[in-house]
Formats: structure tokens, C-alpha cells, sequence
């Protein structure tokens, strides 16, 4: 599904795609009497997760690599509310609505000071030319990949955990695609960062004499939306996770399914392997993209294993 860039920002973060999470979450207490329809959920919810987050990895247009991460973290949601904790989907999808608008909003600016370029590999040295839009996609980024503090943080980690706490195969299989995820969303994500804004610029000399900052009219709602991806999750996660929390009965969920006491008391060590993968994603990147080793993601897109893992992605 394509679209104008708001059109985008609000079907991604709020409305329509989101609307599958949000009618499971309301159907609760018919999927909490079928498990097996809870284990589909769960699975598929996983597989959609990494799929989409593989995918994105090698896009090249700036929109669909947002988008893809969209359908990844919409994975996040399925998974975490076929095991039963509809709250911590629901936590998710509100903190995901901030960042991901923040994003694609952002992009907008980038596109229409670009004169409509979207493509990434026709971008880089933007840096200087839009302060703001970078620092909000840099903002976007950062909570989108769960960087700690920020409001990605605290429903992305919360999810995994779950996924471990449940101890048996379906967690752990949720739990392993999910921390795989996590890196693909790293990777592709500071790889967007760094085509677009960090790398020597690929882009015609027309569109870079005439790109410009976004006016103030498009950046202040990109200023509003940054303070929400870096405070929104912090000021609202006692309300949904946590020992004592509103939603720490987890309504309509079965006392059997009921893991939240669990994850809060797991290993500092298991606790911090999404955060790890994450930063293994960004290392990742940061050599295979950056300015100071561009040509060693060329050279291995040349090579025969490598163009047809290129391809294979790219062309989902």
C-alpha cells in the first residue's frame, strides 16, 4: 500500500494496519479459551517479525524501509498477544503510533526538500542540509530499535522477556525471532541513517543545489513527536508493566498464561541479549555502510553469494 507521506505516517502508526492487533486484543477472551489458535498466533506473529525486518534490510527506497519495519513490529504485537498479554501489545502499538509517525514524517521532510528523491542510493552528506529532520529520524531511530531510556525501550524489551518467561517452545521461538529482529532493525535502520545523512552525497547536482529544511509549519510537529519518542514510554510504561501496574491482572488472560511476575525476575544477562543484538546490528552497520568502508557492502552485493542474497531480499 503506497501513499503521500502523511497519508503514510497515519495508516502505519495509528489506523488500518494496526487495526488486526487491535480487534485480537479486543477478542481476548475467545482466543484465551483456544490454545491452539494462540500457538498459530504466536508463530506466525514471530515469523512475521523477522520476515519483514529481513526484507527491509536491503530496500533502497527511504519509505519502504520505514514501512517494512512497520510489519515487523507489528509482529511484536501478534506474537506477545498469542501469549497472552494483550496489555503489553497494546503498550507497544501506542508507543510504535509515536516513532513510527516521527519517521515518516521526518522522511516527508527529506523527500520534499529533495524534490521528491526517495531513493537512498541517490542520497548522503544531507546531514547539513536538514538539521532538524535528521536529528528527528536519528530520534525515530533510536526508540524504534529500543535504545534504552527512550520509548521503544519499554514495550520492545518488556515483549521479549515475556517471550523468555514463558519457558516453553513457543516462547523460546518467539524469544530467538525476536532478538533476531531486533538486529535486522538495527542494521537497517542506522543504514538508513547513514545513506541518507553521514555518507558522500550520490545526489544530482539540481536537487542538491535546491533542497532545503523543511518549512517551520512541517518541522514543529516533528518537534512534538521527538519529545513523545523520547519521554512517552517512560511516562506511561507503570500504567501497563511492572509489578502493581493497572494492567497487572491482564484481564480476560488466564491465570495459567499469566507470566508477568516471571520475566520481572529473569537473569540481568537474558535481559540484556536484545540490547546486545542491537548493538551488533548498529556495529554492523557502521562498517559495512559508513563513509569510511563504503565500498565493502558493494563488493560483497558483486560477489555470487552475495547477489543472490542481495537479490532474494530485495526483491522479497
Amino acid at each position: 500500500m503506497e501513499g503521500p507521506t502523511p497519508v503514510s505516517a497515519l495508516i502505519h502508526a495509528a489506523t488500518l494496519v494496526v487495526a488486526g492487533v487491535f480487534l485480537i486484543i479486543r477478542c481476548s477472551i475467545i482466543f484465551e479459551n483456544a490454545e491452539t489458535t494462540l500457538m498459530v498466533v504466536s508463530v506466525i506473529g514471530a515469523m512475521t517479525s523477522f520476515m519483514a525486518a529481513s526484507i527491509g534490510l536491503f530496500q533502497n527506497d527511504l519509505k519502504r524501509v520505514i514501512a517494512y519495519s512497520t510489519c515487523s513490529q507489528l509482529g511484536y504485537m501478534i506474537f506477545i498477544s498469542g501469549l497472552s498479554h494483550y496489555s503489553v501489545s497494546m503498550f507497544h502499538l501506542a508507543n510504535h503510533a509515536v516513532f513510527k509517525a516521527l519517521l515518516f514524517l521526518s522522511a516527508g521532510c527529506v523527500i520534499h526538500g529533495l524534490s521528491d528523491e526517495q531513493d537512498l542510493r541517490k542520497m548522503g552528506g544531507l546531514l547539513h542540509i536538514f538539521p532538524v529532520s535528521s536529528v528527528m529520524i536519528l530520534i525515530g531511530s533510536l526508540a524504534l530499535v529500543g535504545t534504552p531510556f527512550l520509548t521503544g525501550f519499554y514495550s520492545k524489551d518488556c515483549i521479549l522477556e515475556l517471550a523468555f518467561a514463558k519457558h516453553n517452545m513457543f516462547g523460546n521461538f518467539c524469544y530467538f525471532l525476536g532478538c533476531s529482529a531486533a538486529f535486522c532493525t538495527s542494521f537497517y535502520s542506522f543504514r538508513l541513517f547513514f545513506l541518507a545523512f553521514v555518507n558522500p552525497t550520490n545526489a544530482y547536482k539540481f536537487y542538491i543545489e535546491r533542497a532545503h529544511e523543511a518549512p517551520f509549519k512541517m518541522v514543529f510537529p516533528l518537534i512534538i513527536l521527538g519529545t513523545g519518542a523520547i519521554f512517552y514510554g517512560f511516562l506511561t510504561r507503570d500504567l501497563v508493566i511492572g509489578m502493581g501496574s493497572l494492567y497487572f491482572n491482564n484481564v480476560n488472560t488466564n491465570f495459567n498464561n499469566f507470566n508477568l511476575v516471571d520475566s520481572e525476575f529473569l537473569p540481568t544477562l537474558i535481559k540484556n541479549v536484545p540490547f546486545i543484538f542491537t548493538i551488533l546490528g548498529a556495529t554492523l552497520s557502521l562498517f559495512l555502510i559508513n563513509c569510511f568502508n563504503t565500498n565493502k557492502a558493494f563488493v560483497f552485493n558483486q560477489k555470487l553469494k552475495g547477489r543472490f542474497f542481495y537479490i532474494f531480499l530485495n526483491k522479497k
